[in-house]
């Protein structure tokens, strides 16, 4: 495999946090860098292109944004619909416009918690504890 070198102005403050994250995990911050790009590059060729963009600017966030991320939940109305809708359908089917409703709010969930297991997967690889994680609601 090639290995190709490359210079790189980065902004202040994703120097800072990639310097930090590198403090922390006792590696170089070369390392650091060439962890979330391909971290970034990979989630984007394996995943649809919206649920890429969902995940693709988690890397370069700092660590309170990751745990709020890593935390966040659907809405719960939407959770109380998209229940709803799954007993119906199992009762005796939906509408076309419930089918429609039905996937709209999948996706949506499917996407929160690509984005809070991804969250939490960076958080880990800083050297948190995310263990309060998979317990939480």
């Amino acid at each position: 495999m090639a290995v190709h070198s490359m210079t790189l102005d980065l902004p202040g403050t994703l120097y800072e946090r990639l310097m930090r994250r590198a403090e922390r995990t006792r590696r170089p911050v070369e390392i650091e860098m060439l962890e979330a790009v391909t971290a970034a590059v990979s989630l984007d060729e394996q995943l649809p292109a919206d649920l890429a963009e969902a995940v693709q600017g988690l890397t370069v966030l700092d660590d309170p944004a990751l745990w709020r991320a890593a935390r966040s939940h659907l809405p719960f109305d939407k959770v109380s619909h998209l229940e709803a809708l799954h007993i119906k359908r199992q009762a005796g089917g939906l509408s076309g416009t419930e089918t429609e409703t039905l996937r709209v709010l999948v996706k949506e969930y499917e996407r929160v918690m690509l984005v809070r297991a991804q969250a939490a997967l960076i958080l880990k690889q800083r050297g948190y504890d995310v263990a309060d994680l998979i317990t939480s609601p």
